[in-house]
């Protein structure tokens, strides 16, 4: 017999076994579930992630050292087990837990609560042998072969029966061990590009059911040009090569929902195995992904949890982590668990190798728990002596002895071991938000608006995009030391916030831009930038006079817009920017109606319309961005809005190398954090009720002056 022809009936076989245990397994998920974990952690959780199977020598030995030394340091808690499958299954259908009972125990008696990874991101060399077809064909025509990880088609059959099976054996094993806390689904998922064949089918079923009929697909995604209307389902090309944008976003929007649905699968099998007292998460690798809907992924969670990366010597500023930090603790308005973040070095090759300056490690942890974190675990514990990661150091380095990372994980334990029950569980309340909108970003990914193109007309990579503005807005908020939250296209609670940021929403139904028009119109402040209110929801440009159903709350129109081939002055630098009274890329032909001018271009030309107007629109405003402002400038219109608007705090007075954040912790206790970004002295002035300084039991009186060493931070409880 053909080889392919066992493959086929190998499938088929698996199919059908996967169908029949389905059938029993769901008789048991329709039996009572307790209660679910109790996510009210008595402190922060710190420690890092651990591989005693990557450890060379005497495994049994150096575990007993490493546990030996975690317990020294003051580490309550590692995560494991999600990157090797090869060893809990190494043979088809042949399980083997006993070299992780072997950890999980030691862990225990040495008092360092568990999580377990599902280790489904990266398939053990047997199955892609017996099953190549598991292997993702990318839609961008690079190839693929077995050696790296999330290389798989997670829609696959064959995957999907031999991942059910792990995840079941080895949640059912650890349901009843009280160490351990939780389960993580996978890690770091994404779509990996898949666009197998069973992708694309589905894609198909996805899009019949969205359109009804091909003739109303081909009409929303205007598919008559260049005559490739379609008249049938089996006409739908491949997503290699379409052009069209609706057909385009449409996929990116597939790709999201299954990443949606392959985890909500996992998270549905691990809750039927699991003990009632275990949670479940997800490690996002780091938020804002084209791919991964986090909102939708994340309404499932217990709780989410982000690996967030960030740089660090004279670039470490707290910028990422406040980003990240604040995108994840919307998802579900609460706080969340940081499941990797460096340790000491990253990369994958020794090409960047920044490790921190003394104090910023520590300064890290509180940085991450200031943003709403209540674990913090380091990527990794141990360095890795060879393979991809070789340099993506972890706590000890190759010679796995204690070292100066060392000393400095374990002075800041020993101070969570007083101080954490203050701090974990922080609630933090924001009057400002984000509007994110992953469509814009896709769509603007497509049809970008910058270029670094020498020449006009010249194609090139984006110099600005989506995400660089949003990364922009939210820097200014931080820069003016004012807390911010993300909202989402499908949120239901604008009127909290006194201010709303919208960049770019350049993909929007009429439904959506209606609610930001009402949230004005009720009161509330905007401001909003240029390529807002411009597609619909298929990607196309609405036919009407843009910025289209806005036009009334933001009180102008326009018919041109341009690139701009130069940065352009601002007329009399009328937001005091100084050097930073600059904008560039892009600009709309603002033609106000009933809103008025706040800056105009210093352009012969393009001096004839507004770049930054503002509109009263009932009870509220809109201001608009016509153009790209640089990064001080932008910090500069925002400092102004929330000075008009009455966010201004003593906040903004502190020194550049200070943030500051606040929230209430379980005590019901204002806590005011003070973080030193720099390598010098900085001194403050505390402008809130009086208090005592956590981290050296010093009292704090109201107004007082404070001095913060470099890289060091205050931790003030009212």
């Amino acid at each position: 017999m053909e080889r392919s022809n066992v493959r086929l009936i190998a499938s088929v076989l698996l199919i059908l076994m996967s169908l029949a245990a389905s059938t029993v397994w769901a008789q048991q998920a329709n039996q009572p579930k307790p209660a679910g974990p109790d996510l009210n952690f008595p402190t922060i959780l710190y420690g890092a992630a651990y591989y005693n199977e990557y450890m060379p020598g005497d495994q049994g030995a150096r575990l007993e050292k490493d546990v030996a030394l975690m317990k020294a340091a003051g580490l309550n808690v590692v995560r494991m087990g999600e990157s090797t499958w090869s060893l809990w299954e190494p043979e088809d259908g042949q399980f083997d837990y006993a070299w992780m009972d072997r950890i999980v125990d030691a862990m225990s008696k040495a008092g360092i609560k568990v999580i377990l990874g599902t280790p489904t991101y990266s398939i053990p060399a047997w199955m892609a042998h017996q099953h190549p077809e598991m292997l993702a064909r990318y839609s961008d025509g690079r190839p693929n072969s077995y050696g790296m990880r999330q290389n798989m088609d997670t829609d696959s059959p064959a995957y999907r029966f031999y991942a059910e099976r792990l995840i079941r054996h080895i949640v059912a094993h650890y349901k009843d061990n009280p160490n351990v806390l939780g389960w993580q689904l996978d890690n770091e998922t994404s779509s990996y590009n898949a666009a197998n064949n069973d992708v694309f089918i589905g894609f198909q079923h996805y899009l019949e059911k969205k359109f009804v009929t091909p003739e109303a697909l081909s009409k929303a995604w205007f598919l008559n040009y260049w005559g490739q209307n379609l008249h049938t389902w089996e006409d739908l090309p491949i997503r290699d090569g379409a052009q069209s944008t609706g057909y385009k976003l449409e996929w990116s929007r597939w790709s999201q929902m299954r990443v949606t649905d392959f985890l909500r699968w996992q998270a549905e099998l691990v809750r039927e195995c699991a003990g009632a007292g275990q949670f479940v998460t997800t490690d996002y690798g780091g938020m804002m992904h084209a791919d991964v809907n986090e909102e939708a992924i994340a309404s499932f969670l217990d709780i989410p949890a982000d690996n967030i990366y960030h740089a660090t010597q004279d670039h470490y500023d707290g910028t990422l982590q406040s980003i990240q930090g604040d995108f994840t603790r919307s998802l579900k308005h609460g706080n969340f668990l940081v499941t990797e973040t460096n340790a000491q070095t990253t990369g994958w090759s020794s090409a960047s190798q920044f490790p921190p300056y003394d104090g910023q490690m520590r300064e890290d942890v509180y940085t991450h728990i200031a943003n709403g974190a209540d674990m913090v675990e380091y990527w990794h514990w141990a360095s890795i002596a060879a393979n991809q990661e070789t340099y993506w150091k972890g706590v000890l380095s190759h010679d796995l002895e204690p070292n100066r990372p060392y000393a400095e994980v374990s002075r800041t334990a020993h101070e969570l071991e007083k101080i954490g029950p203050h701090l974990v569980g922080l609630k933090i309340h924001n009057d400002v938000a984000i509007l994110w909108s992953r469509d814009s970003l896709n769509a603007i990914s497509q049809m970008p608006f910058s270029s670094n193109a020498a020449m006009p007309g010249q194609s090139g990579r984006a110099s600005a995009d989506y995400a660089s503005l949003v990364r922009q807005l939210h820097n200014s908020l931080y820069r003016l030391n004012v807390g911010s939250d993300f909202v989402f296209p499908e949120s239901t609670n604008l009127s909290q916030y006194k201010l709303l940021i919208v960049p770019a929403l350049y993909i929007s139904d009429d439904a959506l831009l209606q609610k930001i028009s009402d949230y004005v119109k009720n009161g509330g402040h905007v401001v909003m930038t240029f390529k807002s209110g411009f597609a619909n929801e298929n990607a196309a440009v609405r036919w009407v006079r843009a910025p289209g159903p806005l036009r009334e709350a933001a009180g102008f129109s326009y018919q041109e817009f341009s690139n701009l081939e130069k940065p352009l002055a601002l007329k009399g630098d009328p937001f005091n920017a100084g050097p930073d009274d600059q904008v560039s890329y892009w600009a709309e032909f603002l033609m106000p109606e009933h809103a008025t001018a706040l800056a105009d271009y210093d352009h012969p030309f393009f001096g004839k319309w507004p770049a930054i107007t503002e509109n009263s629109f009932g009870a509220g405003t809109l201001l608009y961005e016509g153009t790209y402002l640089s990064d001080g400038l932008q910090t500069a219109v925002l400092k102004t809005e929330l000075g008009k608007i009455g966010l201004a705090t003593a906040d903004q007075q502190l020194p550049a190398a200070v943030h500051a954040q606040h929230g209430v912790n379980r005590l019901g206790k204002r806590v005011h954090y003070y973080f030193n970004y720099s390598g010098a002295d900085v001194k403050i002035h505390y402008t809130y009720g009086a208090g005592t300084n956590l981290l050296d039991g010093k009292a704090v009186a109201a107004q007082a002056d404070l001095i913060i060493a470099p890289w060091d931070l205050a931790i003030i409880e009212e």
